[in-house]
């Protein structure tokens, strides 16, 4: 076995991860082993994980203070009973945005209100203006629609354009009694560049990290009992920069 890293970018975030792949893999297609699970539970939470790693990734590659995040709900003559209405109405909605800006990019998630058990939509929009986002909404009110922050801060630290905790807000409205997709992003959105994984020759740990990429600060740091490391950069935002100099 030898050990690679490989660095994914998305927006102001960069991730390292760091694990073993056989000796004669291809590192172009190498990617990291499947954990090992002791029960079906293990196996769906490690999904989960995956997907929603997946969305806060796209969140951030694609959207930024220009792009808009607004929440839709229902009135009582259009109020939706099951999930499956609800999803019609947002890709319904979603068509007619798409109909007049088709380079627009559209992320977007639905739920139930855990008080009012009502369904109401969450989306984040590029490229859409504010007024048409809701004079397009016919189905009920807009109750939020504001532009994205340029600071987010994580425990007192200012990341910036890291938009990690908004994504992971919307994520996890699905439940799985609703089925379908757990989340929605239009096909034009950017991927995420993820670079080909390199051999590593020194040890690293959660304690040891790989060099900083420059630019950016070491935000995160995780592991597991199978040698896969993870680490988490975000770039330093402007502000801090010129503080420092």
């Amino acid at each position: 076995m030898k050990r690679v890293k490989r660095r994914t970018f998305a927006g102001v975030i960069c991730e390292q991860e760091v694990y073993s792949v056989a000796d004669g893999a291809d590192l172009k297609t190498a990617r990291p082993p499947r954990p090992r699970f002791k029960s079906e539970e293990e196996r769906q939470r490690h999904k989960d994980m995956m997907s929603q790693r997946k969305f806060v990734n796209y969140v951030n590659e694609n959207f930024g203070t220009s792009s808009c995040y607004i929440t839709l709900t229902f009135n009582m003559d259009n109020e939706c009973h099951d999930a499956e209405e609800c999803r019609m109405m947002m890709q319904r909605y979603i068509r007619r945005l798409k109909y007049k800006y088709q380079d627009a990019v559209i992320a977007a998630v639905y739920g139930q209100g855990k008080t009012t058990n009502r369904f109401h939509i969450h989306m984040i929009t590029e490229g859409i203006p504010e007024e048409y986002l809701q004079k397009q909404w016919i189905y009920g009110e807009v109750k939020e629609c504001r532009h994205l922050r340029e600071h987010n801060f994580y425990n007192g630290v200012d990341h910036g354009r890291d938009y990690t905790a908004l994504a992971t807000y919307l994520f996890l409205h699905w439940q799985p009694e609703y089925g379908g997709h757990r989340w929605y992003i239009s096909r034009n959105a950017r991927k995420p560049e993820t670079e080909m994984p390199t051999e590593v020759k020194r040890e690293y740990s959660e304690n040891n990290p790989p060099i900083t990429p420059k630019g950016y600060m070491l935000v995160e740091t995780r592991s597991t009992p199978y040698g896969y490391l993870y680490y988490k950069y975000v770039r330093v935002p402007a502000c801090t920069q010129k503080k420092k100099e």
